[in-house]
């Protein structure tokens, strides 16, 4: 499984943060993700009243749909603005807060409280500020993250997870050779790596 050229492949915070401001966003479906309604019983698997965490997730509109069944739904993004857009597109009135333990961490919670959505690095999230998870769903994560990060960002979500969570992974397969990413490829062989 050669990842070609992007095994050395970075994209800073403020790459991501520009995508947003220039409306580059072609990762964001309009709709919910046929995958997420085609296996949400595997990852309710009969429970209800779920916390359900959303790495990296941008204004994905699955948050919504998510905590109108019921579910607590926390995400983190490092930009605002796609937060912001995610509350003013679904019209959600939000509270905004600090973080205290994450410098410069905000946190816009819709006043309903179901949802809380940290404004900050994902790496700068731990269990011990955002609390243990039912279910992940990973639509575009971890083949966002740079591949030098894989390792701490599988052990980050691993330990996010309560014992018998579910987590739902998204990945893209194509020739690396010929796309630089992101989306990154990440071959199977390395996801059972990661998580076991």
């Amino acid at each position: 499984s050669d990842i070609g050229s992007q095994k050395e492949r970075v994209v800073t915070e403020e790459e991501w943060l520009q995508k947003w401001e220039m409306g580059n966003i072609g990762f964001h479906k309009e709709q919910g993700h046929p995958l997420l309604q085609k296996y949400l019983d595997v990852l309710l698997n009969g429970r209800s009243g779920l916390r359900i965490f959303f790495p990296l997730c941008g204004k994905a509109v699955e948050m919504k749909w998510l905590a109108d069944m019921g579910h607590n739904v926390v995400g983190v993004e490092v930009s605002e603005q796609a937060l912001k857009e995610f509350f003013s597109e679904h019209s959600l009135p939000y509270c905004e807060e600090p973080v205290p333990e994450i410098s410069g961490g905000k946190m816009f919670q819709s006043t309903s409280g179901n949802i809380s959505l940290y404004c900050c690095s994902i790496y700068d999230l731990s269990s011990s500020i955002v609390g243990k998870f039912d279910g992940v769903w990973d639509r575009g994560a971890l083949v966002a993250v740079n591949p030098c990060d894989r390792q701490r960002y599988a052990s980050l979500m691993i330990n996010l997870m309560e014992k018998n969570s579910s987590y739902l992974l998204v990945t893209v397969s194509y020739d690396p050779n010929k796309h630089k990413g992101p989306p990154f490829y990440v071959p199977e062989s390395e996801i059972k790596s990661l998580f076991g």
